[in-house]
């Protein structure tokens, strides 16, 4: 592959939808890394497990965030991952908020499925897992890496 059609297969991720995503998730990084700063550093000791996981999702969002606008098949793979991660836990944190609700005494980013993000997160990994497995390459089998550089 010639570096050429390596940059316009970087670029194809942050195109279209995939620009909706990096803002999108690019948002949920200042919400979820600025809660849960101001919360570990205020108030730790009231719920740590709850902002514990805030500032995990931030990190999350940061990376997923970073790998797409990276681009490129190898950012793909590791984003489509990260989103599939991102969305187990939402599923797992979610599911844990409503059966044992006394284990977070306030909410994390994840909590009830995002309900205090407008459902942002449960919609945005399953959005993002959509997109990246749709801009997949239709042969990878024996394909060279696309960004080895």
């Amino acid at each position: 592959m010639t570096s050429g059609e390596a940059e316009v297969n970087r670029r194809r991720l942050i195109s279209g939808p995939g620009t909706l995503l990096v803002w999108l998730y690019g948002v949920m990084v200042v919400g979820a890394v600025s809660r849960s700063a101001y919360q570990i550093a205020t108030e730790f000791d009231r719920a740590p497990l709850a902002y514990a996981l805030s500032a995990v999702a931030g990190v999350v969002y940061g990376f997923i965030t970073y790998t797409l606008v990276r681009g490129g098949e190898t950012a793909r793979r590791v984003a489509l991952a990260c989103c599939v991660a991102e969305l187990v836990g939402v599923l797992t944190v979610g599911t844990w908020t409503l059966v044992e609700p006394s284990a977070f005494p306030d909410a994390t980013v994840w909590s009830d499925f995002g309900m205090g993000y407008l459902f942002i997160p449960v919609i945005l990994p399953v959005s993002a897992i959509f997109w990246l497995r749709k801009g997949a390459p239709e042969d990878r089998k024996g394909a060279p890496e696309e960004d080895a550089a």
